[in-house]
């Protein structure tokens, strides 16, 4: 299956999870709550238990091996079922570190005050949370063992012991200072800045942080999301919290090409894919609405069932075309005959250095220093790590030619060329747009042709995937969505200049290899 996530294949010895008793748990006490195995012992799928068993994965001392985690699968896969069963464990179950038994296997015990939130920027988008977790609840084991009252819309005990599970909507700053133990974030695809989304995101996870170390996590299910729309299911997919491994991120694709959504064989073998063990997915109805529906746009299609992330119509560059020309063949290595391409800010966008080899354009990031999520208004580029990154390519590199943006960083640029020579290092103004144009499109038809290649840095990913086009006179620019949007596009600008520069270095002769006249004596 086509992974985007960092879910490991296999499944965790017994000794390194929680999850084994927790599924045991599961199947005891609580009930299919609909379909032909209504009332019967919940069973988990194969993909599902797999998850399961490396959420709940745990390091030597007991403390969690992720502190968060995220589901993202097609339309109709089991996310939310599987939500509601997690957050009936995180209520009831045991689902926290106890100790170690003499076999050296760990012991899970209940959370003491279980506070579970379902979140969500509505109260009704809650309800079909809460309604699965009634009805695994309704006349099953655990309704009658622990005292259930499921009823109303917050799941507690009848005694009144403390203790509960409750919907949480996006209400400001209301909800600060709550301190659960376990917060449900269900379709973050959705929250988007319009409804408040993101902001209520950074709410939920600061309360879960404050009782860390108690064991306190939040998980998000989405669909693939939009990548104009700056929701939350995109921050958590770019955090470095996921690419670093301490979140974790279960996704699976259906590979498939925009061009190829005609092709019913392909169409069904993605889906298959996509759909993984969701035997109860209709996968040939799902066939026939993609080849034959077109009151829906395909990228539609791709994200919801496919689970792609799918581009707006006037992105500049989709992701099958950007991965078409991933190389992890023939490394850039140090001695490296490159040229360069600096795109420079201070404050609002960010500042990035890009390197193109030239004997066979291959791109790769060499800097890049963006605002961080939570930066303060006065936050700006921290112009010594930029200079020591460029003194840093200019050492481990042999640049033959480099472009530079000028605007902010005329002064540094001038530097630059006084120490590694003005025949080396120069101006190209992006503003003038019959010459961004014309590298613009060089660029995308050197991509298109496959003349140009890249090492599949995830941010220089990113910011290809944000562009998007404007047309103006002299033909094609690229821009950011939208002014004020946090979607930066600095790498693909540097990235342009990096292929335009390696370009002229060529046609000056540069990849020409001087050697040194040998002369006898």
């Amino acid at each position: 299956m086509s992974q985007t996530g960092n879910l490991p294949s296999q499944v965790p010895k017994p000794s390194e999870t929680l999850g084994y008793q927790i599924i045991r748990w599961c199947q005891k006490y609580i009930v299919h709550p609909d379909g032909d195995r209504a009332g019967e012992p919940w069973q988990f799928t194969p993909e599902q238990l797999r998850f399961v068993l490396w959420l709940y994965a745990i390091k030597p001392d007991g403390s969690w091996k992720y502190s968060a985690a995220t589901l993202r699968r097609a339309k109709g896969w089991g996310k939310t079922p599987l939500l509601a069963a997690l957050a009936i464990v995180e209520f009831l179950g045991p689902c926290r570190f106890s100790h170690w038994d003499a076999f050296g296997l760990p012991v899970a015990k209940p959370v003491p005050l279980p506070v579970v939130q379902i979140g969500a920027t509505a109260l009704d988008q809650c309800e079909q949370t809460i309604d699965f977790i009634r009805g695994m609840l309704s006349e099953s084991p655990a309704e009658s063992e622990y005292g259930l009252e499921i009823g109303k819309s917050v799941i507690q005990f009848k005694s009144g012991k403390p203790g509960s599970i409750k919907p949480k909507a996006t209400a400001g700053r209301t909800n600060e200072g709550n301190r659960p133990t376990f917060i449900v974030m269900d379709e973050v695809h959705h929250w988007v800045a319009s409804n408040g989304g993101p902001d209520f995101y950074q709410v939920l996870k600061r309360n879960s942080e404050k009782t860390r170390l108690a064991g306190s996590r939040w998980i998000s299910t989405t669909n693939a999301y939009s990548p104009t729309e700056d929701s939350v299911a995109q921050r958590i997919h770019e955090s470095e919290m996921v690419s670093q491994g301490f979140w974790l991120y279960d996704c699976v694709e259906g590979p498939l090409a925009v061009e190829d959504l005609r092709n019913a064989a392909k169409v069904r073998a993605a889906l298959v894919k996509s759909y993984g063990d969701a035997s109860w997915a209709d996968i040939d109805g799902l066939t026939q609405t993609i080849l034959y529906d077109r009151t829906t746009p395909d990228s539609t299609y791709c994200r919801f069932y496919l689970n792609q992330i799918a581009e707006s119509s006037d992105g500049w560059m989709s992701k099958s075309e950007w991965d078409a020309c991933f190389s992890e063949d023939d490394p850039i290595e140090a001695g490296d005959l490159i040229a360069c391409g600096f795109d420079g800010s201070i404050r609002g966008d960010a500042t990035a250095l890009v390197g193109a080899r030239l004997r066979d354009a291959k791109l790769f990031v060499l800097g890049v220093w963006e605002r961080p999520e939570n930066a303060h208004d006065d936050w700006e580029v921290d112009v010594l790590s930029v200079e020591a990154a460029v003194a840093d390519t200019f050492k481990k590199y042999r640049v033959a030619w480099m472009y530079c943006d000028p605007p902010y960083w005329q002064e540094n640029i001038g530097r630059w060329a006084l120490e590694h020579g003005d025949d080396t290092v120069f101006e190209f103004w992006t503003n003038k747009p019959l010459r961004m144009t014309q590298a613009t499109e060089r660029f995308r038809t050197a991509a298109m042709v496959g003349d140009l290649r890249h090492d599949g840095d995830y941010r220089l990913t990113r910011h290809v995937l944000n562009a998007v086009t404007r047309e103006v006179p002299q033909g094609t620019l690229i821009q950011k969505d939208s002014p004020r949007s946090r979607r930066k596009i600095d790498l693909t600008v540097a990235g342009i200049l990096a292929i335009e520069a390696r370009a002229d270095a060529i046609a000056d002769g540069r990849m020409t290899i001087r050697r040194s006249r040998v002369v006898g004596f």
